[in-house]
């Protein structure tokens, strides 16, 4: 039968990031937390650690071992608390994966309205890579999953995009950058620094596509997997850089930037990802009503609005 006592000193260790650290947490010698780590290894058949130096570092079984030892702890911690609670009332999960390409701010913000339900909500939200989150949706390790791309065809996972909405592009600079460029937009970004969003983002071609269109040629200085980098290299003078139309006026007021243009030919858009093709979840309902009627409103909402 499996030791899940050796389970929880493994996990122990590796959120601790060492065997020092995750024993002075335990209680227990590093020569007894190695020993039990060493015979749940053996038990398994695969090292969970590797020595780096003076460091331990999770081997790949370690870190897919890691993962659902997660799971394991996260599942008796809600157990305890159910039955701790038990008379009252018992807040619901909801597990949302968010594409790390995705901005802070419009994850929030299309994020908040679930927690305002009238049950008990307990969200629990993780940011990766799109294809990792996926996989985890694959075997309903998540609810759902918030991303700038719809599932392709060629996706081997059973799932049904839900597109929340689409916005255009603002482009912002440093104030002391914007009263250097010269000309209208979006030619005043000819020969400019340009700072772009890293390969995983589903704008950057698009976004590449449209200079190469209006045959403007900026001088590429910098490319971010992390948006809130690129913002804040932005901010330093660095060079121009894109942040979607429906956050401008947070983007502008929180890194200190100015609009030098926008536009509507490049749209960035926002999808729910789940395995349902109707959403029935009350928390992936709020997020799509709320998206549709605030943050990216649709035609027909606009026209209702006095």
């Amino acid at each position: 039968m499996f030791n899940y006592r050796q389970l929880h000193y493994f996990y122990s260790v590796a959120k601790a990031g060492g065997m020092v650290r995750g024993a002075e947490q335990l209680h227990l010698t590093p020569q007894t937390l190695s020993g039990q780590i060493a015979q749940l290894e053996e038990k398994l058949g695969v090292a969970l650690f590797r020595r780096t130096g003076r460091r331990l570092e999770l081997t790949e079984a370690g870190r897919l071992a890691l993962s659902y030892a997660d799971e394991i702890f996260q599942v008796g911690n809600e157990l305890e608390e159910t039955l701790r609670n038990r008379h009252g009332e018992r807040p619901f999960l909801f597990r949302v994966g968010i594409a790390d390409v995705v901005p802070k701010s419009i994850a929030y913000r299309l994020l908040a309205p679930a927690l305002g339900l009238p049950e008990p909500v307990r969200m629990v939200c993780r940011e990766d890579k799109f294809e990792r989150l996926l996989a985890e949706l694959a075997i309903h390790r998540l609810d759902m999953v918030l991303a700038d791309r719809p599932l392709s065809p060629g996706m081997d996972v059973k799932g049904y995009s839900h597109l929340l909405g689409e916005c255009g592009l603002t482009f912002f600079a440093a104030p002391g950058l914007a009263t250097k460029l010269e000309g209208g937009f979006p030619h005043l970004l000819d020969s400019a620094p340009l700072l772009i969003p890293g390969e995983d983002s589903a704008i950057r071609a698009p976004l590449l596509r449209w200079l190469r269109g209006q045959n403007i040629h900026p001088r590429l200085v910098g490319e971010f997997d992390d948006g809130a980098l690129m913002k804040s290299f932005g901010q330093a003078g660095a060079g121009v850089f894109p942040a979607p139309t429906a956050i401008a006026a947070e983007v502008a007021a929180q890194y200190g930037v100015v609009s030098v243009g926008r536009t509507e030919a490049i749209n960035e858009r926002f999808f729910l990802i789940t395995v349902e093709r109707k959403l029935s979840h009350p928390a992936a309902l709020a997020v799509s009503e709320a998206a549709h009627q605030g943050l990216f409103p649709t035609r027909e909402t606009l026209h209702k609005q006095p």
